[in-house]
């Protein structure tokens, strides 16, 4: 159904979502999605207030423009509660349960010492862990060494996403890996932030490269979504990652977003 005109019939809240977040049905068809109202986004001391709902539309048409789909349809349309971000809903998968056939999550923590082959470690912590002699565990995070995840670090630079958690990288029914909760991308300033850290300083795959020399040539139209600034920002980043070939480091201010899941 389209998502630009279905009506949209509230089903609930999504408690968990720091700003509103509400689960819709589009007209009578039984398909999903999620709507967030500019009037219930949190104000944020670094984002200009009611433009969380565009940066989510600009973000979408980012990954349309490189051609790899990695974020369901998004649009910026008027709904029960006013103007905001209407997307198709992909379902998670349940809390803290694993993967397909018992494999771990695309993101996951794993005691330290037992990232399992195919996974690229990130950064060791503690947490809490009654079994513990001290009661505490040392674990380390990984994630997927997956070409669809590399798609999404490489998109992450390139729009800034101060909050790619992993609870925003979700796996559909069809077996292809989306990111959600683009609200707070595509400043200007340095803000990245992520939990795909695991080809810092590695070279960029040179089919990854040419779809962005291809954002360059041909930038999607944000006009309304984001400022003028922060468009020319979105392609100065791009620039800079065909120039070096490869992806950043983590800079010293806080690069991993808080919690990571």
């Amino acid at each position: 159904m389209d998502l630009e005109t279905a009506e949209l019939t509230i089903l609930g809240r999504i408690a968990s979502a720091s700003n509103a977040t509400l689960l819709c049905e589009l007209g009578e068809t039984g398909e999903r999605a999620v709507y967030k109202p500019v009037r219930g986004e949190v104000p944020l001391w670094d984002f200009p207030d009611g433009t969380l709902a565009g940066r989510e539309v600009a973000s979408y048409r980012v990954s349309q423009a490189l051609g790899w789909g990695l974020i369901p349809e998004t649009v910026l349309r008027d709904g029960p509660l006013g103007p905001g971000m209407v997307q198709r809903w992909v379902a998670e998968p349940e809390a803290g349960a694993d993967g397909p056939d018992g494999a771990p999550d695309l993101v996951d923590l794993f005691p330290l010492g037992a990232v399992p082959a195919g996974y690229r470690q990130v950064f060791t912590g503690y947490v809490e862990d009654t079994d513990a002699p001290d009661g505490i565990a040392e674990v380390a995070l990984a994630h997927a060494d997956d070409p669809q995840l590399r798609r999404m670090a490489v998109l992450d630079v390139l729009i800034n996403n101060a909050d790619r958690k992993g609870g925003h990288i979700l796996t559909g029914p069809d077996g292809r890996v989306y990111g959600v909760d683009h609200g707070i991308c595509l400043h200007a300033d340095d803000k990245l932030r992520t939990v795909l850290w695991g080809w810092a300083g590695s070279a960029v795959p040179d089919e990854l490269l040419a779809a962005v020399e291809r954002l360059i040539a041909a930038p999607p139209d944000l006009s309304g979504l984001i400022s003028v600034r922060e468009r020319t920002a979105l392609v100065d980043r791009a620039r800079l990652l065909t120039e070096l070939g490869r992806m950043p480091l983590p800079s010293a201010r806080h690069p991993i977003p808080w919690p990571p899941f």
